[in-house]
């Protein structure tokens, strides 16, 4: 029996290889930028939802924020155990808990903001100017065309 060789492939030549390895990037690079708040850039996106839209259930915020809700649960652990955001049953619902930002979660998220827009730039910095809204409209192209085969689709796209 004769072993098969592996395909050469070029991983240089894949968008797949090249989104996660941005994905990376993107990631350092807001944590630098926001190492004094301690966030991920998750918490930072749930926080900011929250903000925009108070009162929100888990899954609700999971799917605004394209996040699985069972790893969404853990996400939300951790910034009650901070103090940055409460649970509270829905009048509505028993078994629904309904978020809301703390005052101190709402000051983290107004210091954490400086440094997220740090970090976008300096994410986008490599691109001339002219090109930088022309690759954030390819990204959410990809993104919305894409959206049902994530994990966890988001509604906000």
């Amino acid at each position: 029996m004769t072993k098969a060789s592996a395909p050469t492939i070029d991983l240089d030549s894949l968008p797949g290889h090249h989104i996660r390895r941005l994905q990376q990037i993107a990631v350092a690079i807001f944590l630098q930028e926001t190492q004094d708040q301690g966030l991920t850039p998750v918490q930072y996106a749930a926080l900011q939802a929250l903000a925009n839209a108070p009162g929100f259930d888990q899954r609700t915020l999971a799917r605004t924020i394209g996040f699985d809700t069972s790893t969404m649960a853990g996400v939300i652990d951790r910034l009650e155990a901070r103090g940055l955001v409460l649970r509270a049953n829905s009048p509505d619902d028993r078994r629904v808990r309904l978020l809301s930002l703390t005052d101190a979660g709402r000051q983290l998220l107004l210091a954490a903001v400086p440094g997220m827009r740090r970090a976008q730039q300096r994410m986008l910095a490599p691109l001339p100017p002219a090109e930088r809204a022309e690759f954030m409209r390819m990204l959410r192209v990809l993104v919305e065309a894409n959206n049902e085969l994530s994990r966890a689709p988001s509604d906000a796209s």
